[in-house]
């Protein structure tokens, strides 16, 4: 069996492809008047909305960004107040518990310093000189 004896069929086979391909690829186009163009307005239209969509969004998240950045700005200034109260605190305390300062107020008070300390020893019991 040769490959000529399939000829027939493959002509039949052109054919038939050939005529379903043209009807799928041709249709009818709209006459359109002589000189006249199709309008690009909706084209137009369409871009441009999606442009100035685009910057507008843009604004907002500049917008956005920027107000973030003042709020940060006003947090850090907050910030460093509060550090500076905290340091004015704690060198207050330490100038009240400084020894001089301790032993003033409690001359103040009308407390003495003691001359012979005396200790607990709490594992003897009893009372160390």
């Amino acid at each position: 069996m040769a490959i000529f004896d399939f000829a027939p069929a493959i002509e039949r086979s052109r054919k038939a492809v050939s005529q379903t391909t043209a009807k799928a690829v041709l249709r009818l186009v709209p006459d359109i008047e002589s000189g006249k163009q199709a309008s690009d307005k909706g084209f137009v239209i369409a871009i441009s909305s999606i442009f100035i969509t685009g910057l507008l969004a843009l604004l907002i998240i500049n917008t956005a960004l920027a107000q973030d950045a003042f709020k940060l700005q006003q947090l850090k200034e907050q910030a460093t107040v509060l550090a500076d109260q905290r340091e004015a605190i704690l060198r207050q305390v330490a100038e009240k518990a400084s020894p001089d300062n301790l032993a003033v107020s409690a001359a103040k008070l009308g407390m003495i310093a003691s001359s012979n300390p005396r200790f607990l020893d709490l594992s003897a019991i009893e009372v160390k000189p």
